[in-house]
C-alpha cells in the first residue's frame, strides 16, 4: 500500500481528479489549502501596481493505494506537465505506508 498525495493549483481540480480515476486510483480525498509562492523581485516598481500577493489556491489530493495505481498517476502527471507546460504544475508524490489498521 503506498500514500498518494497530489497537489495542483484549484483550477486544476477537475483535470487532477479524472487523471487519478483513469490511473486506476478508486479511492480519494481533496482538501483546499493555500499556497505561497515567494518570489524575488530586484525592482519594487515592478510590483507596484496590480500584482498578485504570492498566494493561490490550490488543493491536495490524497489516496491510500497500490503502488501500481500510484506510478500510473505519477506517469500521467508527468505526461500532463509536459504537455501543458504549465507556471505551476502538478506535483505527485508516493509515500510508504509502513504499518497501517486496514486489513484485506
Amino acid at each position: 500500500m503506498k500514500l498518494l498525495v497530489v497537489t495542483s493549483l484549484a483550477e486544476h481540480a477537475d483535470k487532477v481528479a479524472e487523471m487519478l480515476t483513469h490511473s486506476g486510483v478508486k479511492v480519494f480525498s481533496k482538501t483546499d489549502t493555500t499556497g505561497f509562492k515567494e518570489t524575488h523581485r530586484p525592482n519594487l516598481l515592478d510590483s507596484w501596481y496590480g500584482s498578485s500577493n504570492g498566494k493561490y489556491n490550490s488543493v491536495f489530493f490524497f489516496s491510500f493505494t497500490t503502488e501500481e495505481s500510484a506510478r500510473n498517476m505519477l506517469q500521467a502527471i508527468n505526461e500532463c506537465n509536459l504537455e501543458k507546460k504549465n507556471r505551476f504544475p502538478v506535483r505527485g508524490f508516493i509515500l510508504p505506508v509502513e504499518v497501517s489498521t486496514i486489513t484485506e
